[in-house]
């Protein structure tokens, strides 16, 4: 089923210890990585500061597109769980007065979406 939710752009959850070891220059002093999820080619991570977002980009995946937006400007979000014949859940996330999300991401059904709900809702309230 690992092979289907990538095709399917299911994120999946990314050790911190990998995620720190790869995009660790784009912490700023202090600054640690608490959760992190990888799609097919893009990560998203949760860091005691802000959620980064990495956006690889091109056939070749040369260009990368490197979104920071503290916790503070996220104004909203919301969580659609997966049901009986979903494979997926979905985070959407809104940013400052935006009328659409900024952010939308599917998980498959091995995370716990309600703990990641609930990492940001403790980030954002």
């Amino acid at each position: 089923m690992g092979i289907f939710n990538k095709i399917l752009g299911n994120a999946s959850e990314v050790s911190v210890e990998k995620l720190t070891e790869k995009y660790g220059r784009l912490l700023a002093e202090g600054e640690q990585i608490e959760l992190g999820f990888q799609l097919i080619r893009d990560t998203f991570m949760f860091t005691d500061k802000r959620l980064i977002i990495i956006d690889v980009q091109g056939l070749t995946g040369s260009k990368v597109e490197y979104k920071s937006m503290p916790y503070k400007s996220i104004s909203r979000f919301s969580l659609e769980t997966a049901g009986t014949f979903d494979l997926d859940a979905e985070l959407k996330i809104w940013i400052s007065s935006e009328n659409m999300p900024s952010v939308s991401k599917r998980f498959n059904k091995s995370i716990d979406v309600y703990e990641v709900q609930r990492y940001l809702a403790a980030k954002v309230m």
